[in-house]
């Protein structure tokens, strides 16, 4: 059958959803790497995962595949935030993609196989939001899965891989977080979230960021934040 006239549908089934404290899109950073927000996988219940987990505490990371589950329709072409020009959408990462399919590599801190809700999987480095639905769980595996000399085409073009931008909180804002939001926070701030070609450092930025609006001005390579 030719890819044009398939219309075969697959159906998969969530083996566990996101826990985190993001239930914003700008809550999220660009990349996990950026981040060291934890996150907790909890698996479904009754369906054995608990066997499913085995030997799994000898991995350091995983790759979660998941379902942009908030993301209705896709694009062909993609201006992402660090670039000038846009870029086919199997070029990027972004979420509007025609099977809103994504793929996070993060690191297990801990395993809990009998809790409450089931087992669970807490992982730093998240780049979800609260209740994702997961779709798989794989081992990250080092000698197949880096690669040294791969190219990162737009990504490497815009020199996005920067050094993190330095991040300076107000007093108010530390008062009103807790110190893993804020680590969350500094992560994604520190990656610089504007649009590639906003260069305008007396402009103020916004975004929700738990519950409260936090805005910011990058100015210098540093990143002022605060809220009100």
């Amino acid at each position: 059958m030719s890819a044009e006239n398939d219309t075969t549908v697959f159906t998969f089934k969530p083996v566990g959803y996101v826990r985190c404290d993001a239930r914003y899109t700008q809550e999220t950073p660009r990349q996990g790497v950026f981040s060291r927000r934890t996150a907790v996988i909890e698996l479904q219940k009754g369906s054995n995962f608990e066997a499913a987990l085995q030997d799994l505490d000898g991995v350091s990371h995983i790759w979660i595949i998941w379902v942009f589950d908030r993301v209705k329709n896709w694009k062909p072409l993609i201006q992402p935030p660090t670039s000038d020009r846009k870029i086919g959408v199997f070029a990027t990462r972004s979420p509007f993609r025609p099977n809103n399919i994504g793929l996070s590599s993060v690191r297990i801190l801990s395993i809990d196989l009998h809790t409450p809700d089931g087992p669970v999987i807490e992982v730093e480095g998240a780049d979800l939001m609260d209740g994702t639905p997961i779709f798989d769980i794989k081992p990250y595996l080092p000698f197949t899965d880096s690669h040294p000399d791969a190219l990162g085409g737009f990504a490497q073009e815009q020199n996005t891989a920067i050094e993190p931008l330095a991040v300076h909180f107000s007093d108010t804002l530390v008062s009103v977080f807790s110190a893993e939001r804020l680590l969350a926070l500094r992560g994604i701030l520190s990656a610089d979230p504007r649009p590639h070609y906003h260069a305008d450092e007396q402009r103020v930025y916004a975004f929700e960021f738990a519950g409260r609006e936090v805005k910011f001005r990058v100015a210098d390579g540093e990143v002022e934040a605060w809220v009100e």
